[in-house]
């Protein structure tokens, strides 16, 4: 039937062309912004993972430079020691100098004190990003010996988040502890067994103390000049542990960053597979569309025309 009120033809081809459009501008829209779910309207589900996931990745972009800043202070910690090493054995070599019957003691002591004071320098100045993990203050109120480094961030299948971290306890690294006791003393100024060398609340000495200024060639002096020596030379083995210490822990800092990296990567790549857009797959969708709009409108052209050859039969 042919209707001057209705036009079927011109309805049907208007709706494919307005549904051409609308394909057009979603393609037009993937192709601009560069994301096939670029809000929650356009794929829920997609989107809230895609948020959460950035949100995720941006909390271990920032462990990321903790694990940095973790590193530093390891590296300034382990650097510190080793130079102490360096300087303790000079100790124990002037040490082992007085032990020679006959020497000027009181000049050797002289240039043990300098290196003692060094040691104090190396200590005191081994400080990053305001942590100073060699010279401490067991009495400060916020004191805690163990460091932690924030290493990772998780999220469970329930949702909850945790944060992981890397502890170092410099109980039995730090040189310096201004409230030295029984329990709480640094390499340096720990005190020490006059026989063995070895930390004790007992001690008679210090290494960041010792004097053999006054020391004779007795034998009581002489005992007791080689238990300095015994305890330098422990100090020495104590801080060579201590170095290995941070040594590890930053070896492991340093893994856990480039894990950290390769983890951010994967769950870029991740969120990509869900929410960006294929440009080439887009792209050839919008020339067909393009194709497709063309002949919508052609159609619609025709389809208008129909109804003028009904004038025809009035003729």
């Amino acid at each position: 039937m042919s209707s001057i009120n209705t036009n079927i033809s011109a309805m049907t081809a208007l709706q494919s062309l307005a549904k051409t459009q609308a394909e057009m501008e979603t393609t037009q829209k993937h192709i601009s912004t560069g994301y096939k779910v670029g809000a929650a309207e356009d794929n829920a589900a997609y989107w809230s993972i895609a948020t959460t996931m950035r949100s995720d990745n941006s909390a271990m972009s920032t462990v990321k430079d903790a694990l940095g800043l973790g590193a530093a202070t390891i590296d300034v910690a382990y650097t510190a020691t080793n130079s102490a090493i360096d300087v303790t054995k000079a100790i124990k070599d002037k040490l082992v100098a007085a032990r020679q019957p006959g020497v000027d003691r009181t000049k050797i002591q002289s240039e043990v004190t300098q290196l003692q004071n060094q040691l104090k320098s190396i200590g005191d100045s081994a400080v990053f990003s305001g942590q100073n993990w060699l010279s401490t203050d067991s009495a400060a109120t916020n004191y805690n010996a163990t460091k932690s480094i924030v290493a990772s961030f998780t999220r469970s299948a329930a949702g909850a988040v945790s944060i992981g971290t890397i502890s170092v306890d410099t109980t039995n690294t730090k040189l310096y502890d201004t409230n030295a006791t029984a329990t709480q003393a640094g390499i340096v100024d720990g005190k020490r067994d006059a026989a063995t060398g070895a930390l004790s609340a007992a001690g008679t000495f210090t290494v960041a103390t010792l004097d053999v200024s006054t020391l004779t060639d007795s034998s009581a002096d002489l005992t007791k000049l080689e238990g300095f020596i015994s305890g330098v030379d422990k100090s020495i083995s104590e801080m060579t542990s201590s170095a290995s210490t941070l040594g590890a822990t930053k070896q492991r800092v340093n893994m856990q960053q480039t894990f950290v990296g390769a983890l951010m990567d994967a769950v870029d790549r991740g969120i990509s597979t869900l929410v960006d857009a294929d440009m080439t797959h887009e792209s050839t969708k919008l020339q067909a569309l393009q194709v497709q709009q063309q002949l919508g409108v052609q159609s619609l052209s025709i389809a208008n025309q129909q109804n003028q050859s009904i004038l025809s039969l009035f003729r």
